[in-house]
């Protein structure tokens, strides 16, 4: 049996997986959907929102006549940019995304800059997708209303706990909820198009309510219009992200793997612009108003809404007008998009580990991130993006409206340099390629990708126009610093691996081979323990060997050296003054001295370590031993050799008789024989 933490890995993570079985992790296409497109695909529950909330701004009007139009505009931009990612799988379908394909084409300082980007952009849709999900279900779930905060954050630990246990497991268990918010969805919009063509769909109850202009949007020139329309047009392209982990999830598709990915792509793409254009023409059609102020823009009766007024999403409202109040059908809706926003932040579950794995191979982030866990998964990954996420879902209150301000400006510099990488991927392919059929479909291919290019570039400028100072300033300063500090670990890492490199000339550089080996072994006292290390450093026929002991107490070193005497040690013990009483330093100065004195000798510290599985033994233990072997470690010309001795509880599981200090040689004994008396350092 293994300790308490082998236990609870093996109940809530499961059985370690065999590399072998990789291969066994990949999805086919009906469980890549809910594991990649979920979060393009949940999109469309907030997107409508969005676009209402701030058209909303400038009174009811404006949603009724504006809606459709930025919809349209939005639904063309999915279009174009689903078309380019299309192009993006089947060019690199070896998973690094947008990364990969910026780095290649346009070089290393822009993927980096991609890469900063996306990974800003993963811990925001973890955030916001739970945030989204527990206001969602709050609105038929009254008992979470005031404690959003808490279940956001206990969402996000069982998504993490959910993807340690491997990416299949994952999809299976996160494509129920997909599938199901799908159908509530094509159902509740389905009965909502049979109402309105029999002329029998209702209008919302907030239809009947005044919506006020917001405070300084009275009397908007066609100038402040226009910038709204631009604002709304901002927020309302959150339904574009996601599109970017489909292509970063290649690799964890069945063959053919590109091709399974753009049919992914096809079909997200279709089912987020028919929900996306029926949602928002119900929305005109029923009435259906928020407000960003409801308690400055809403009139009920003529007075004003309270504090304690509850404003429910626009899918909310629209599933009461459909089914009416308080009936199965709106638990139905509520449930499913709560569950499936929360499910939508798994697809940064699985972009995220990639990701960073891609950028520690390259140097620029710790080499711990590309360890596989038990299940094959990058755990390292998965828990440093669930404890980015729970920090903002903390700090922010799970609160939509806050966090969505920063959501969208890492999506489109990605996609942006990504569609710019792509054009020049193609143009590099035309100058080798001579067939004409497939010249042309490479030109069809860059045409797609600068239109991309364009529109992204585009939309990019638009949202840093118009929602810097609401918190897309706040996600490229995020950005800039993640560059900054990647970029600090990919210099460290090349200095060390410079100053470690052999030399380019095909001669070896041999370490010079020391003339002597000067031994020694530190001793605190006379026991088990040390008289292993002893019996090692004997064992190795060093031209010279001591032990050595720092004097800090009188008492215990009188009682040291009688029981060193008694025992009849045939090894020299010096004892080291330390007038401040320090146990570390003074056998670090006379490594050093020593190793002046005899530059071309090599000396090796024998360290004793008792060695335990107990925990309380690890915390309590004195960390003396620690610091003097970082010091020595530190100490040019100076190998440390940690002896173990195992403890009863490592001693029952591998038994081992203790090793017996080995006989010196007949001309090792005479030499030993003259300095058996203790002596004091200089």
């Amino acid at each position: 049996m293994g300790g308490p933490r082998q236990v609870l890995e093996r109940v809530f993570i499961g059985r370690a997986l065999r590399t072998e079985r990789l291969s066994d992790t990949l999805l086919p296409k009906r469980l890549g959907m809910p594991v990649f497109a979920s979060d393009a695909l949940s999109s469309v529950a907030y997107a409508p929102d969005e676009i209402v909330l701030t058209l909303a701004l400038a009174g009811g009007v404006a949603v009724f006549l504006h809606s459709w139009e930025i919809t349209l505009a939005v639904c063309a931009v999915m279009a174009v940019i689903v078309a380019s990612y299309r192009q993006n799988v089947h060019a690199y379908p070896s998973g690094g995304g947008d990364y990969e394909v910026v780095t290649r084409n346009l070089g290393p300082t822009a993927g980096l800059g991609v890469g900063a980007a996306l990974m800003v952009d993963y811990v925001l849709t973890v955030a916001v997708s739970v945030s989204a999900g527990v206001q969602n279900a709050a609105a038929a779930l009254v008992f979470l209303r005031g404690y959003e905060p808490v279940a956001a954050g206990a969402l996000v630990g069982l998504l993490t706990l959910i993807n340690l246990r491997g990416v299949r497991e994952s999809g299976r268990a996160l494509a129920v909820p997909v599938y199901a918010f799908l159908g509530s969805m094509a159902l509740m919009i389905g009965v909502a198009m049979v109402q309105w063509a029999t002329g029998t769909l209702d209008r919302a109850e907030s239809a009947a309510y005044t919506m006020l202009p917001a405070p300084g949007y009275e009397a908007l020139t066609a100038v402040g219009l226009g910038i709204l329309l631009l604002r709304a047009f901002a927020s309302g392209t959150v339904a574009l992200t996601g599109v970017q982990g489909v292509a970063n999830g290649v690799p964890a598709l069945q063959r053919p793997k590109s091709a399974n990915a753009a049919r992914i792509l096809l079909i997200m793409a279709t089912t987020s612009i028919t929900i996306l254009l029926s949602v928002i023409l119900l929305v005109r059609e029923t009435g259906i108003q928020i407000a960003v102020e409801p308690e400055q823009q809403l009139r009920v009766e003529g007075q004003t809404v309270g504090p304690e007024f509850v404003q429910d999403t626009v899918l909310g409202q629209l599933s009461q007008v459909v089914y009416g109040p308080e009936t199965l059908g709106v638990l139905v809706v509520a449930v499913t998009t709560g569950v499936m926003l929360v499910v939508a932040a798994n697809t940064a579950f699985n972009g995220f580990p990639q990701l960073t794995s891609r950028l520690a191979t390259d140097g620029f982030l710790p080499s711990s991130l590309l360890s596989r866990g038990l299940r094959l998964t990058y755990s390292n990954g998965i828990l440093l993006l669930a404890a980015g996420a729970l920090a903002l879902v903390l700090v922010y209150q799970a609160t939509v409206t806050e966090l969505i301000q920063m959501y969208i400006v890492g999506v489109f510099i990605s996609f942006t340099l990504s569609q710019a990488g792509m054009v020049r991927h193609w143009n590099r392919q035309l100058r080798l390629e001579v067939g004409l059929a497939r010249r042309r479909a490479m030109q069809r291919s860059r045409t797609i990708n600068v239109v991309g290019a364009t529109v992204s570039l585009t939309v990019l400028v638009v949202v840093i126009l118009t929602r810097f100072t609401e918190g897309a300033g706040l996600s490229l300063l995020a950005i800039a610093l993640l560059w900054m500090v990647m970029t600090m670990v990919y210099r460290l890492h090349r200095e060390i691996a410079d100053e470690t490199a052999l030399p380019d000339d095909d001669s070896v550089e041999q370490e010079a081979v020391p003339s002597r080996v000067y031994a020694l072994v530190h001793v605190e006292r006379v026991d088990r323990p040390t008289m292993r290390a002893l019996a090692y450093a004997r064992a190795t026929r060093p031209q010279v060997l001591e032990a050595v002991t720092v004097d800090v107490a009188p008492e215990r070193t009188q009682a040291l050296r009688a029981a060193w005497e008694a025992r009849d040690i045939p090894v020299t013990l010096r004892f080291l003054e330390s007038p401040y009483r320090e146990t570390g330093r003074p056998v670090v100065d006379y490594v050093r001295r020593l190793h002046r004195d005899r530059p071309r000798d090599m000396v090796v510290v024998y360290l004793p370590e008792y060695v335990s599985s107990g925990r309380m033994v690890r915390w309590f233990r004195d960390r003396a031993q620690d610091q003097l072997r970082d010091a020595l470690m530190r100490t040019p010309g100076v190998v440390v050799a940690s002896v173990p001795w195992q403890g009863s509880s490592l001693d029952d599981e591998n038994p081992e008789p203790d090793a017996p200090p080995a006989e010196p040689a007949d001309a090792e004994r005479e030499h030993q024989e003259h300095r058996t008396e203790p002596t004091r350092a200089d």
